[in-house]
């Protein structure tokens, strides 16, 4: 599994929303300017993110950007399903039930299997309000 560019660069985003999260919407450009990102990345990061209702969005003079809910409510593994789609280490485990022909003769699924689970509990026992507190003293996590 590798995490792409488009899902390091959602939780980035996420993460200046909750560092910056006084109540008011925040322009995109000022979350571009402290993350060193191009606008036109971040309005597809941030459309796909209000659309679902991680954010709320407000167009026009004051416009901008803010959670939808607390950082705390947040677990990185929703902000990395949400950018990435799957985090399967394996195609067959995108699909519920698996469709694999071979998955009831396939030596190697259940070993797929338990690595998904990891990666699943790992990132949703993560929430932005854990990354804010664990700060840039090499705390427990590194993104």
């Amino acid at each position: 599994m590798k995490i792409s560019t488009r899902g390091r660069y959602a939780i980035r985003v996420m993460l200046d929303l909750a560092e910056h999260n006084q109540g008011e919407y925040i322009p995109l450009m000022d979350i571009a300017r402290r993350q060193e990102i191009s606008e036109k990345y971040l309005e597809a990061i941030i459309s796909t993110f209000s659309k679902n209702g991680l954010l709320v969005a407000l167009r026009g003079k004051g416009g901008g950007y803010k959670l939808a809910k607390s950082p705390e409510e947040y677990t990185i593994g929703s902000i990395l399903k949400l950018a990435e789609g799957s985090l399967a280490p394996v195609a067959c485990l995108e699909d519920v039930p698996n469709k694999c022909p071979r998955a009831a003769e396939c030596k190697t699924l259940s070993m797929w299997e338990g690595l998904y689970k990891l990666i699943d509990e790992y990132f949703d026992g993560i929430t932005l309000q854990d990354l804010l507190e664990s700060g840039t003293d090499g705390g427990d996590y590194v993104i």
